[in-house]
């Protein structure tokens, strides 16, 4: 069974174009590997630039397994470059009944 994620990445000042590359090659590195199911992926972005991501993992194992897959560990080193997780309640939409976002093709 799969399980939803959403995850919240604030670019760091000039690695706001770093980010969404990296953001626009995660899902598609993680379905390569097995860990991500095909379902869906949204990508949006706050007022204040911060990028929202939702994505299906595969199941509880292959997220432990991501923690030991050298493409994903590559992956996430990027993601460290470019930006800072943060909370998803740190974004000033979520004190909204429906917050909304602008949404990101790639």
């Amino acid at each position: 069974m799969g399980q939803f994620t959403i995850a919240v990445y604030r670019p760091k000042p000039g690695k706001e174009a770093d980010l969404m590359q990296v953001v626009k090659e995660h899902v598609p590195i993680l379905r390569n590997e097995g860990l991500a199911t095909d379902r869906v992926a949204h990508v949006m972005k706050a007022k204040d630039g911060t990028i929202v991501e939702v994505f299906e993992w595969a199941s509880t194992d292959a997220i432990a397994a991501a923690h030991k897959n050298p493409s994903v560990l590559v992956l996430w080193e990027r993601f460290g470059q470019a930006c800072e997780l943060i909370k998803l309640d740190d974004l000033a939409e979520t004190k909204a009944m429906f917050p909304g976002f602008e949404p990101i093709d790639f």
